[in-house]
């Protein structure tokens, strides 16, 4: 065999590849108007002609690929994914859908001013930061001051922070560029910062411009506490993009940015500097006057029946924000139809009857009744009829008349069956919303406060607690009506609540009335036990203790209630350490610092006075002091006589309960004389003893009587064993249950406990120590008040 060469086999199919490209010549666009080549012409196959004979036949063993069909001209089509002008058809869609978008997107909001409510301040303080530079910019020109670049809008949410942003564009009319943080964030390294960049170019050419960056906290976090390096490089480029709109770069067009957030904490600090978000605006939680005003702008859009009292309802609405308002009006709309359509399917309410002018052959206008009415074909009818044949109307809810003997009488099937057509004016007039609707409303909506489980309203009243009226008094003038009637103490000039400090022997009902005072003043109520705030992590404890009161401002009106004061705040000496100290000096600057404790109140307990840090208790911040004492004799009475509601006393020498007066004026005689030094916790443990006493009791003499007599009720038995199968016991506690708990239990504080409070009344009181007692006792109760 001769061998041309070792290579020869790829050099000939090489040549072969190379023939058959410069014959296709595929790189190369048809022109239109250009000759076809030689090789690019096929014939026209003649009309009814096999078009599959016309196509040559391939010689065998050819690895040629058939040529592309071509155009009825005779030339070839060529597919390229560029157009002529060189660009990509795909990039031009993606363009145009982007332009389309963007001219979307800078359309202004519909929001207007007039939507809000309650935000007079913030919307004053957005016209002179943003509608001065955007419409006159020509002042700012004249006076050569620079206009602010950046508003950062921070509160609570559902405060109506982007409410504010679309209406004041909205309001002014100028492109709009709205846009979620998050939605900048990609996964690829750098198109975050493109697509920030592009953002902000596309505003510099839309100037003068607004734009709105909602959760602006997503993209600008803490740089130093960044997970991640592309968090960081994310916050330069927003820094950088930001001091890019000086005037001279947008050719003095001013172009503002508006960031949303309810975390401003978070935000990288040199964001928030000069030049860049010059102005905060703080939205915080309306008060009673703004959601009132709040409550006007929902209620003019709803059809109202009767007086509504909007400022009783907003004084019944603590800690709610703008959105919770919201939810509230839907809340007594949706309650309010199903109130409509109760009263519909009891007959209560009745709509009056539509008349329909049915034109008839002589001159009457008739309303055919439901029997009257043209039925509904069936299919196999309807496939007869002809198209000439006029197709008569379906009836109406035909399926609901067939099911309304299925149906309850309270269903809204019958209102469906029996107003088939749209209701008209006169029959929508007497539906309406009432204030008994947003009454009920308030049960069902939860404030975004409440929702997260700090803050709640109790459900103790006065009359769970007997005894302590003096303290209660002082307890009402001091909590219960600077609430209810704030007007009041403005007039005299009190504006600062004062604090409430209740201590004494544990047991005293402390607790109890904290919750009471609560529950009259209708305020949320936020219970924090001492220790729990406290952590072993460096500046968590400070953390916990400004989140209760930050908490408290937002659901203002709200008394915090501190239990056990004394495990959070001791006596700052030589042996505290420094953790607990820093504690303590956050609790005092909350109480009497820089931020204003309006509408927040603070009652605080305990049961060791002398270990609270003497600023404590200084004016200004826990000032009354109230000392709640061991009950009386008489008070002793009344508290049992409180407790002894719902038992279920009997007479002394009967068998029958009839409520027992006898038996509850003996055992008001009982404690009176022999409970000397029961607290009232004391008093609460022995009437549930005498209760207990009295179901063994019970149970006792049902055992030995087999079931059928003694203290049950065997009056329903079983018809077929004669067994009292469902017989219920019937327990009656008399006097000698209460002397037989009198012996188990006994008092909590014992002599010596009690001439130490007493000796710590009086330094606390003011008054001098009790004359007759040794040098000895008084050193010791010096000591102790020490």
């Amino acid at each position: 065999m001769d061998l041309q060469g070792s290579n020869s086999l790829n050099r000939s199919m090489t040549g072969l590849w190379t023939t058959r490209r410069n014959k296709l010549n595929l790189n190369s666009p048809v022109v239109p108007g250009t000759p076809a080549t030689p090789q690019e012409e096929v014939p026209t196959p003649p009309e009814n002609a096999d078009t599959s004979s016309s196509i040559p036949p391939q010689s065998a063993g050819s690895t040629e690929l058939p040529e592309p069909a071509s155009t009825p001209t005779g030339k070839r089509k060529v597919r390229s994914s560029r157009n002529t002008d060189g660009s990509s058809s795909k990039r031009t869609k993606l363009s145009s859908t982007t332009n389309s978008q963007a001219s979307k997107d800078l359309a202004a909001p519909t929001a207007r001013l007039s939507d809000l409510g309650g935000v007079e301040a913030c919307i004053e303080k957005m016209l002179e930061l943003v509608a001065m530079p955007l419409c006159h910019p020509e002042v700012y020109l004249h006076t050569g001051v620079s206009p602010p670049r950046g508003v950062l809008l921070h509160g609570p949410p559902g405060c109506g922070k982007t409410l504010l942003a679309n209406a004041i564009a909205g309001e002014l009319g100028v492109p709009f560029i709205s846009i979620s943080a998050p939605s900048i964030v990609s996964g690829m390294s750098g198109e975050s910062e493109k697509t920030l960049r592009d953002t902000f170019e596309e505003a510099k050419k839309a100037s003068p411009c607004l734009l709105f960056i909602d959760e602006i906290d997503a993209i600008t976090p803490k740089r130093e506490s960044a997970q991640r390096e592309m968090e960081r490089r994310i916050v330069a480029q927003f820094l950088t993009c930001m001091d890019d709109l000086s005037w001279d770069n947008t050719d003095n067009k001013p172009v503002i940015v508006i960031g949303a957030t309810n975390r401003p904490d978070s935000l990288d600090p040199a964001l928030r500097r000069a030049g860049r978000f010059d102005h905060e605006i703080s939205m915080g939680v309306p008060d009673e006057e703004a959601r009132a005003k709040i409550l006007t702008v929902l209620c003019a859009k709803l059809r109202l029946e009767g007086h509504f009292n909007l400022a009783a309802l907003a004084k019944a609405t603590p800690g709610y924000v703008g959105a919770d308002l919201s939810a509230l009006t839907g809340a007594a709309g949706i309650i309010a139809v199903k109130r409509i359509f109760r009263q519909l399917s009891d007959g209560t309410l009745v709509l009056p009857d539509t008349v329909l002018d049915v034109a008839q052959p002589n001159g009457d206008q008739d309303v055919p009744m439901a029997d009257e009415l043209p039925a509904v074909p069936s299919s196999t009818e309807a496939t007869s009829l002809t198209a000439n044949e006029p197709i008569p109307p379906p009836q109406k809810l035909s399926n609901f008349a067939s099911l309304a003997s299925c149906l309850s009488p309270t269903s809204i099937g019958h209102f469906l069956i029996a107003h088939p057509d749209p209701l008209t004016e006169t029959q929508l007039a007497p539906l309406c919303i009432t204030s008994e609707d947003f009454h009920a409303a308030l049960k069902q909506v939860q404030p975004s406060s409440k929702r997260e489980g700090f803050a709640t309203v109790p459900d103790v009243t006065w009359a769970d607690i007997g005894a302590l009226h003096s303290t209660r008094e002082e307890l009402h003038m001091s909590i219960v009506e600077p609430i209810k009637r704030p007007e009041l103490f403005n007039a005299v000039g009190i504006e600062a609540p004062c604090g409430v400090l209740m201590w004494g022997p544990p047991g005293c009902g402390k607790t109890l009335l904290a919750k009471a005072v609560a529950n009259e003043s209708r305020a949320n109520f936020i219970s924090v036990k001492g220790p729990e705030l406290l952590n072993k992590y460096v500046g968590e404890s400070e953390r916990a203790v400004r989140q209760v009161f930050s908490r408290a401002r937002a659901s203002s009106p709200c008394v915090i209630f501190f239990d056990e004061l004394d495990a959070l705040v001791p006596r700052r000496d030589d042996s505290l350490s420094e953790s607990s100290a820093r504690v303590v000096n956050t609790l005092l600057t909350e109480l009497d610092g820089l931020d204003s404790r309006k509408g927040v109140y603070v009652i605080a307990a305990t049961n060791r006075p002398d270990m609270i840090d003497p600023a404590m208790v200084r004016p200004g911040r826990l000032d009354k002091l109230l000392y709640v004492d061991l009950p009386t004799p008489d008070e002793r009475a009344e508290i049992v006589r409180t407790m002894t509601r719902k038992l279920p006393l009997g007479r002394i020498g009967g068998a029958a309960p009839t409520g027992g007066s006898s038996v509850g004026e003996a055992v008001e005689g009982l404690v009176r004389d022999r409970c000397d030094g029961y607290s009232g916790a004391d008093l609460a443990a022995l009437v549930r003893e005498a209760g207990v006493v009295a179901l063994k009791r019970t149970l006792g003499s049902f055992s030995q009587s087999g079931g059928g007599a003694g203290g049950w009720d065997s009056a329903a038995a079983d018809p077929v064993n004669g067994a009292p199968a469902t017989a219920t016991p019937v327990i009656v506690v008399d006097l000698p249950d209460f002397a037989v708990a009198l012996e188990k239990i006994g008092p909590s504080v014992s002599v010596a406990q009690r001439k130490k409070y007493q000796a710590l009344r009086n330094k606390f009181s003011g008054l001098p120590v009790r004359v007759g007692k040794d040098e000895e006792e008084k050193r010791v109760e010096d000591k102790i008040g020490s």
